[in-house]
């Protein structure tokens, strides 16, 4: 194995300056967010990847999960309302995101509180999802023990039969113990690699006003040392 303490990657593409910055949170993260996307899939394979951090009676855990939208309210995700991480949610709503877009030495890093978005767009985006990924949603019972891939497979067969692929968006329906949850930030830090380690860091602050993301008067800015 190679020894992690002898790697280095020196951060010198881009300079992020107070004037550099949209005025809210929700157009800088808009901004960067289609860069990634426009910088191609070699250099970042999942633009919209993100690491997830909950806290439950066991502690504090992390994943990584898909951001499936994001508007003036904030960031959306779904999964199995069983979950891990819908467990460590209902224990304690305040969690965080990093999306870790490291092929142009970038991140962004959210703080803020989770709540179940409301049923009828849960209804609403499940049928968008492809029909294996709507049939995997009943197959898996989220971060329960199983004894073996097989046991998943032979499950997923019996709900294939069960709903076949009619290729309608309807042929599946939309499990009752499967939801989204969003997450009102109240802060989010847009990191940009330098040289020598000296990274920049600004980080918009909910001031207390509200935390609707496309409202720069809810937000003030400043700057972090790396």
């Amino acid at each position: 194995m190679e020894d992690p303490a002898g790697r280095r990657v020196d951060y010198g593409q881009r300079h992020l300056a107070e004037s550099d910055l949209a005025a809210t949170p929700l157009e800088q993260f808009e901004r960067w967010y289609q860069q990634v996307v426009d910088a191609g899939s070699a250099a970042v394979p999942e633009p919209n990847a993100m690491t997830l951090s909950t806290v439950d009676e066991d502690g504090v855990s992390a994943r990584t999960v898909l951001l499936k939208g994001v508007d003036a309210r904030g960031f959306v995700l779904y999964t199995n309302l069983r979950s891990r991480k819908a467990r460590g949610i209902a224990h304690d709503p305040r969690v965080s995101l990093v999306f870790g877009w490291f092929g142009v030495q970038r991140q962004v890093c959210v703080r803020g509180r989770a709540e179940e978005v409301p049923r009828e767009e849960t209804e609403a985006y499940f049928p968008s999802r492809p029909y294996g990924s709507r049939i995997g949603a009943w197959a898996s019972e989220q971060s329960a023990p199983v004894d073996a891939a097989a046991t998943l497979d032979e499950r997923a067969a019996q709900l294939r039969e069960r709903w076949p692929d009619t290729g309608s968006a309807a042929d599946v329906p939309t499990p009752q113990h499967w939801g989204g949850f969003l997450v009102r930030a109240h802060e989010v830090e847009f990191w940009q690699g330098r040289t020598s380690r000296l990274h920049d860091r600004l980080v918009f602050s909910a001031t207390g006003t509200g935390t609707a993301l496309d409202v720069a008067g809810n937000w003030s800015v400043g700057r972090r040392q790396p």
